[in-house]
């Protein structure tokens, strides 16, 4: 009977303790939680995954109009479906396309410095990157002329100035400057303004006979130039210009002094005689398009007001050899992938609609942002702010341009930094007179509540970078700062968007005539 007792005792016992345990009810959790958890999901791994990606030769370039920006705008669309992005592009898709012509630069050109001697003559070869970069938006052709110097490519009747007026440059080459001989502070800017265009440079060499162009500018990448069929047009740097003037009795800093000083023009001839060859293709009848996508707010009324954010999708293409643009600007579309992602995960709603907008064909003269603002996808005057970003991973600091101009909209971005992630944000005032260099102006010239983003301070990665040329790869990236910035704007766009009442004042807007950021492409 004791082992009956024990054994009905025993099974008791194992019966009692296997028996299941009520779970626990986990508290829920705050607001603050939540947006915490859907906060740290955000990783400078994926981020960097994305620069990677994007600076791929899968994507060669992403020059607007050309089939590797096109690949690059579907693989971002894929994102934004899988994460449940809606399309807020035109005809019901994430795209919004319009016209853009672009030229391919394809390898085989070259840039020379002929020196006659007793014995023959001397050809200096000069190096592609360190020394010169063809012009993306150059002719197809190859030439050899004497080399004229035309100080800032000007002719300003009205103003008493005329770069051109003492020499002759038919059939020749120009050797110039870009901007004016006056400074963006200076009370007479505005009217030397519409000189400042590299576009306006380049027509005007071309209506005064010149066969060719060495831009002293870099020497860097761009596609923001004028084309002119048969034009020849070449960026050139320090080595270069130093050959011009070597064995000239000026030098190359004494003559724009003494331009800027007196306004008055200080051309010659060189006496040298260069060689350019440039391989190119133009595409006039080119496409390239914004993509654009949102997640709609869930108040009845206040979905129709709008937080904006994103940065240029485009960059250099092929000229000819890769250019990546990691940090220019595959950082920016990163970044807005993550915030994307995370507010997409969000375990909370939003009352306010955000959209995420990346930019076409801002290399090649900020053109998709003005098609965006010229034929809007939502209302102009319900768009709260929009935070642009450009060039913002590498540096261990953020610079937010228009901070000072918009108040309101940056008090958000400093709130969630000071809480969050505490990295230093250096706020500034942009005034913009000048040529206009960021999309984010012209939202400004439109009275938009708006900032730009980017980094600065010693460079992170393992690299060299160097502005728009092969050197702005993935070897220069800093993927902290992008991790720090994307949680940043997570925080601050899901306040903004949750507010009942949400006050962001707008800004008075620009003239007309500011809103003109390049001229003609062609003279056609």
């Amino acid at each position: 009977m004791k082992k009956a007792y024990f054994s009905l005792g025993l099974i008791f016992l194992v019966l009692f303790f296997s028996a299941p345990v009520p779970a626990q009810e986990k508290p829920e959790l705050t607001d603050e939680q939540k947006l915490l958890q859907a906060m740290h999901r955000i990783t400078s791994r994926e981020l960097y995954d994305h620069v990677d990606k994007l600076a791929s030769a899968e994507f060669a370039g992403r020059l607007s109009g050309h089939a590797g920006y096109d690949r690059a705008a579907a693989w971002v669309i894929e994102r934004f479906q899988e994460w449940g992005i809606k399309p807020l592009g035109t005809d019901g898709g994430y795209l919004q396309k319009f016209p853009h012509a672009y030229t391919e630069v394809m390898d085989g050109c070259y840039m020379k410095l002929h020196c006659k001697q007793k014995n023959g003559e001397i050809i200096k070869d000069y190096l592609y990157v360190d020394d010169y970069i063809p012009g993306a938006t150059s002719g197809n052709g190859e030439i050899k002329a004497a080399a004229v110097f035309v100080g800032y490519g000007i002719s300003a009747p009205e103003l008493g100035y005329d770069d051109y007026a003492a020499v002759n440059v038919k059939g020749k080459i120009v050797v110039m400057n870009p901007e004016v001989p006056v400074a963006g502070s200076h009370q007479d800017f505005l009217k030397w303004r519409q000189y400042s265009f590299h576009q306006y440079k380049l027509l005007n060499a071309v209506k005064h006979g010149a066969a060719g162009l060495l831009y002293n500018y870099g020497p860097i990448g761009n596609p923001n130039n004028a084309y002119v069929d048969g034009f020849l047009y070449t960026h050139i740097g320090k080595t270069v210009m130093a050959d011009l003037f070597a064995g000239t009795g000026r030098s190359v800093d004494e003559v724009f002094k003494k331009i800027q000083k007196k306004l008055k023009p200080r051309s010659f001839a060189t006496g040298k005689v260069f060689s350019i060859k440039n391989v190119t293709r133009h595409h006039a009848d080119g496409t390239t398009a914004n993509v654009i996508g949102y997640i709609e707010g869930c108040d009845p009324l206040l979905k129709n007001e709008y937080i904006m954010v994103g940065g240029h999708l485009d960059f250099l293409g092929k000229c000819p050899a890769l250019m990546p643009g990691a940090n220019d600007n595959a950082t920016a579309v990163a970044v807005t992938l993550g915030v994307a992602r995370a507010l997409s995960r969000l375990d909370l709603k939003l009352k306010r609609s955000v959209v995420f907008l990346l930019i076409a064909a801002e290399e090649a003269g900020l053109r998709g942002v003005q098609y965006f603002l010229k034929h809007p996808t939502i209302p102009l005057d319900q768009i709260k702010g929009f935070i642009n970003m450009d060039s913002v991973g590498n540096g261990h600091s953020l610079w937010v341009g228009f901070a000072r101009n918009y108040p309101d909209l940056y008090s958000f971005l400093e709130q969630a930094n000071r809480k969050y992630i505490h990295r230093e944000l250096e706020p500034a005032f942009s005034e913009n007179l000048t040529r206009p260099r960021q999309d984010a102006v012209f939202f400004d010239y439109y009275g938009i509540p708006v900032v730009s983003f980017g980094s600065f301070g010693e460079a992170g990665g393992a690299g060299t970078y160097r502005y728009h040329t092969p050197y702005d790869n993935i070897s220069n990236i800093t993927p902290e700062i992008m991790e720090d910035l994307s949680q940043l704007l997570f925080m601050a766009i899901a306040d903004m968007a949750r507010q009942d009442d949400l006050v962001i004042k707008r800004g008075k807007g620009k003239p007309e005539f500011l809103k003109q950021s390049s001229l003609p492409e062609s003279t056609d």
